[in-house]
């Protein structure tokens, strides 16, 4: 009998919570709203620290030439191993794991820059 209460429960809970939260999440989007509004506002650099565009483009392009230097050194290195046999599996799990990064790295960087355009 017990067990058949908290299955009943287990059912209502969503709901319940649904209703609750459905009267707050106006006053949820006005604060996110605020918040956001409040970063926009702040758009002055200092000078020293202003990067003009031309300069992020090269920027971003010398991090993709490195970019596809290692995910070709990587390759190189997967090739290496499986069709000559080459014992070089954790040289090309580390070009690998610096491709990842520098790739989450350049996308971060554009986004952080160009976004929304």
């Amino acid at each position: 009998m017990q067990a058949l209460f908290v299955c009943f429960a287990m059912m209502l809970l969503p709901s319940v919570s649904c209703a609750a939260t459905a009267g707050t999440q106006a006053q949820t989007e006005t604060t996110a709203e605020a918040v956001m509004q409040q970063f926009n506002d702040d758009d002055e650099v200092s000078p020293q620290r202003k990067i003009d565009t031309q300069r992020k483009h090269q920027i971003l392009f010398m991090m993709g030439i490195a970019l596809l230097v290692l995910l070709l050194t990587t390759g190189i290195l997967g090739i290496s191993m499986v069709f000559f046999d080459k014992d070089v599996f954790l040289a090309h799990m580390i070009f690998a794991g610096l491709s990842l990064t520098l790739a989450a790295a350049h996308a971060a960087t554009s986004i952080a820059w160009f976004w929304p355009y």
